[in-house]
């Protein structure tokens, strides 16, 4: 029997560069390795109240993104979260055994309602235990992470340990953090900043058309230039021939780097030459988007099949609760 995996992601918005280099092709490989699960969070987003609308577009967004990436229907499990009601009767289960200490410490939730003081909901005040169903519904071993999540990944083994210790069981394993290692590389910022994301505006979308993707690169964050020979990079120039290593041969990233050392580079040539290789890069992705978001009929049909699979084996880890606890089992 196979290990299994869980992962999912917030519809709230377009894959971009760093979530490609970072996990999803990381996934790709994984799906060969391990029974996988990767799930697209809908009932996460609800803590921003996005519109009906914005739900169902952007799940079958992330969803033809993923199929573009390569993830495999026959060989992963790929789901919406709402499609699969046993993980909410799940989430009612281990948040009677949670306290509201645990939670009020968690970073992420602190955080959170530091950036919306207006909207401090009980779903986002509860989202680990709601992460920690989605979880253990599966019996995941491992479930990759990235450092921001790491104290949910140990609120998500505290609810496994305590269900276990309350019901005299050993139902729930406690899921490990699962890290790429080489496999996934950490994409900077445009803006100059050490990390690619959403929130900061600073993303090459994977959908991004090519002259979207032109005048994302020719924008990007630089200095004067270099001023003596062999001087070390600063980190917005770094940035750069980051993005270039990942997207460029490795004899293009040779050229560039002897003509900063020789203090004869010019910003411009490298940022075209960066430009030209994402959009190499990227348009067999996009077209596959493109191939896949118009073809709903597919999607909803993937959607379906991945529900079919998900609620299965979340309703025999609910039957097993259920059982468990005291309540009748249907």
């Amino acid at each position: 029997m196979k290990d299994i995996v869980l992962s999912g992601i917030r519809p709230t918005g377009n894959l971009h560069l760093g979530n490609y280099y970072g996990a999803v092709r990381s996934f790709v490989k994984m799906q060969e390795e391990y029974q996988c699960y990767f799930f697209i969070a809908d009932w996460h987003s609800l803590t921003t109240h996005p519109t009906p609308e914005n739900i169902q577009r952007s799940a079958r967004t992330i969803l033809a993104e993923y199929l573009a990436c390569g993830i495999d229907p026959e060989k992963a499990t790929i789901y919406i979260q709402s499609d699969v009601p046993e993980t909410i009767e799940l989430y009612l289960y281990l948040n009677m055994n949670t306290y509201i200490g645990e939670l009020g410490r968690v970073t992420t939730f602190k955080e959170k309602a530091r950036q919306q003081p207006d909207n401090v909901n009980a779903g986002l005040f509860t989202y680990p235990t709601l992460m920690a169903a989605d979880i253990l519904q599966h019996r995941a071993k491992w479930v990759p992470v990235g450092k921001d999540q790491e104290q949910n990944m140990e609120m998500a083994r505290k609810c496994a340990r305590r269900f276990n210790n309350i019901y005299k069981t050993e139902l729930f394993p406690e899921p490990q953090n699962y890290y790429f290692g080489g496999d996934a590389l950490k994409v900077p910022g445009l803006d100059g900043s050490g990390k690619m994301g959403k929130s900061d505006g600073n993303c090459i979308y994977l959908c991004d058309e090519e002259k979207v993707v032109r005048k994302k690169v020719m924008r990007a964050v630089t200095d004067n230039g270099p001023e003596t020979p062999n001087s070390p990079k600063p980190e917005v120039i770094q940035n750069l021939f980051t993005m270039m290593s990942i997207v460029s041969e490795p004899e293009t990233v040779a050229f560039f780097d002897e003509k900063w050392n020789d203090c004869s580079l010019r910003y411009g040539d490298m940022k075209k030459q960066l430009a030209e290789d994402m959009v190499k890069t990227l348009n067999p992705i996009r077209e596959r988007i493109q191939e896949f978001s118009s073809n709903t009929e597919l999607l909803d049909r993937i959607a379906k099949m991945g529900a079919e699979k998900a609620r299965e084996s979340a309703a025999a880890t609910l039957r097993e609760v259920r059982k468990t606890i005291g309540f009748r089992v249907y």
